[in-house]
């Protein structure tokens, strides 16, 4: 007896089958047991008749509880009038557990008691569908990269420095000494560009940020991209082709799971390059327009991201911030030096930043100075120097957040949902 998996079914019509499954659901007439199964790859309707199975097998699918794991034998009928498109007539079912009470019911739950049992709810079709998404998205973005010529490099994740601020580092004790959950490992990237030309990274980064806002996690994914000899226009024409790549291509191959998850795909659908650019002075004045207290060189708060955004239907680039509120490596522009050749990316329908980036510093007494302006340690950053002193070169690169790009694909509104297992402010377990 062949074993295929759900998603196999369509190739095995009127063929003899084994699947092996979890019951999500199970309905009884009396004389035929009705099973919805899943196993990961989809989801199938198998039906039971007393009278042609066993006394042992009729008697296993009385005991069958929500989420039971079962092994069933039977025949693939095409059946258009079921939503999955087929239907099994079981001949023989091995019940391999009979579940406890499922803790998760068909009724409505708050989010911290469906948070508590994150493991289980991770079962739900929605959660799957998102899961599903997110799978997707990384894969595309590696594909696009791997198109384009980039190499893929991995930083480190234990880390002497920080790179985005002091003040939203994790630390633990390495040895003797203090080290730090990296928060991007673009530094690092900074130096394999310097050797491959063209690199990125794809891995958990941490931020201590106490925030409780929609859009913020402890832990999450980024994927850092570097290359070498490219400056501020190039970067932002890599980061829409990446985010259009990405998105016409979830809308082709993810039409079930976003349907699933009543997603209005009409934004997406206009997600193409080029997009909307905008200095930061300009969009300053206009938040201000729009009711915001935003000053002229504060940073863009989440709320002014969120009220910009809602003005828009594809993605915005927030360029030319003040160099005083932004990183030290940024590279100034030249025709004012007061801001910085740096952007943000913002989602449309209020999802606000979802890539960051900059052309670097690539001159080696600018760097110098902007490490002193820091108040940050010569000692630490001094193998980052070293990348100016050897051959040094423009370079530009930039980072996007996997979470907050799943978010607003699957047009969700939380970031919580969007990884298996979500670190959050008051959040360490499961």
């Amino acid at each position: 007896m062949e074993k295929i998996s759900i998603s196999e079914v369509s190739k095995h019509i009127g063929q003899d089958v084994q699947l092996q499954s979890w019951v999500f659901n199970f309905r009884s007439s009396g004389k035929i047991f009705f099973l919805q199964l899943r196993d990961g790859t989809g989801r199938i309707q198998a039906v039971i008749s007393k009278n042609e199975v066993s006394a042992e097998a009729w008697a296993a699918c009385e005991k069958l509880t929500m989420e039971s794991s079962v092994v069933v034998t039977g025949v693939v009928n095409e059946d258009k009038r079921s939503p999955y498109g087929y239907e099994m007539q079981v001949k023989d079912i091995e019940v391999l557990q009979v579940a406890l009470e499922y803790p998760i019911s068909k009724k409505e739950h708050g989010i911290d008691f469906l948070l508590d049992h994150r493991h289980l709810w991770l079962r739900s079709e929605r959660q799957v569908a998102i899961m599903k998404v997110r799978n997707e998205i990384i894969w595309l973005m590696r594909e696009f990269f791997r198109n384009e010529g980039f190499t893929l490099t991995d930083s480190p994740i234990l880390t002497p420095t920080a790179c985005e601020g002091t003040t939203t580092l994790f630390s633990t004790q390495y040895f003797e000494e203090t080290a730090y959950l990296s928060q991007s490992g673009q530094l690092y990237l900074e130096a394999m560009a310097m050797s491959l030309g063209k690199v990125y990274d794809f891995g958990p980064t941490f931020r201590a940020e106490k925030s409780k806002t929609r859009r913020h996690m402890m832990e999450f994914w980024m994927l850092d991209a570097e290359a070498a000899f490219m400056q501020h226009e190039e970067n932002l024409k890599v980061q829409e082709k990446l985010v259009s790549y990405v998105v016409s291509n979830i809308l082709k191959s993810m039409k079930n799971e976003l349907a699933l998850l009543e997603r209005d795909t009409k934004y997406l659908e206009k997600v193409k390059a080029p997009f909307p650019r905008m200095r930061y002075s300009d969009v300053v004045k206009k938040l201000q327009e729009l009711g915001s207290d935003i000053k002229a060189g504060e940073d863009l708060g989440a709320d002014d991201e969120t009220m910009l955004m809602k003005q828009f239907d594809t993605p915005v680039f927030v360029t030319h911030y003040p160099t005083k509120i932004k990183a030290f490596y940024m590279q100034p522009d030249p025709e004012d030096p007061n801001v910085v050749l740096c952007d943000d990316m913002l989602a449309p329908e209020g999802y606000g930043e979802i890539i960051g980036g900059s052309e670097r510093i690539w001159d080696l007494k600018l760097l110098e100075q902007r490490i002193i302006e820091h108040k940050l340690s010569q000692k630490d950053f001094e193998w980052y120097v070293d990348l100016r002193r050897y051959g040094s070169v423009p370079h530009a690169g930039f980072g996007i957040g996997l979470e907050r790009t799943v978010a607003w694909i699957c047009g969700l509104d939380h970031v919580r949902e969007t990884i298996p297992f979500p670190r959050l402010l008051n959040r360490l377990k499961p």
